[in-house]
Formats: C-alpha cells, structure tokens, sequence
C-alpha cells in the first residue's frame, strides 16, 4: 500500500448526499441502478452503482452516502456518471454502501 500525505487526501471531495431518485439501469453489462442524489450547494448529480443485490430502489430513497464529487464524468454506455458512490465489497464481491451513522447537511465535506 502506498502511503499519501494529509494534501493528497485533502485533494479528495468526499461529501454527504441524500439519494432522491433510483431509476433500473437495465443497459448496464452489471445489474446496476441510477442514482440521482443532492448534494446541497453542490446541486443534484447523477452516478450508477452496481449494488441491486443489497438494495432495493424503494429503501435507496432518503438513505444519505458518500461520494467523491470532484472525479471527471465517466461516460458508461449512454449515461453519463458525475460522481462516484463509495461501497465496500462484502464477501461475495457484492457492493455495501457508505452510509452515515446520523443525519449531517447535504454537501457536507468529510474532514
């Protein structure tokens, strides 16, 4: 593992926002869905996370996660992702999102 300095990771924009919509993504090569989550001042962005096998669209809505909004867009197929969700793979290589442990602003910069 390579070690960064505190200015690499300080580099990163990993901010809080809540999911608002989930649409089926059935063109994706991986069960995926689309998620369309507000990030506060930071408005509302669009990402595909392939995490159907934990997560169904319906318990999706209102969860607050992760994500890091200051990657590229990432053209995937015809959709066009901008930004990334965070996850864990559990034992199965199945995608476990990050979720907070309370309830913080929309936007909100993990520090």
């Amino acid at each position: 593992m390579e070690e960064i300095s505190w200015n690499d990771f300080e580099k990163v924009e990993l901010r809080a926002g809540t999911i608002v919509e989930v649409l089926l993504f059935p063109e994706a090569r991986r069960p995926a869905y689309k998620l369309k989550v507000d990030f506060g001042g930071l408005g509302i962005k669009m990402s595909s996370a392939q995490i159907t096998k934990h997560y169904t669209p319906e318990e999706l809505i209102g969860q607050q996660i992760i994500g890091v909004v200051n990657f590229p867009k990432k053209q995937i197929g015809k959709f066009m992702s901008e930004f990334l969700v965070t996850g864990f793979a559990d034992e199965n290589g199945d995608i476990v999102l990050t979720t907070l442990n309370g309830h913080v602003p929309n936007g909100s910069k993990m520090i």
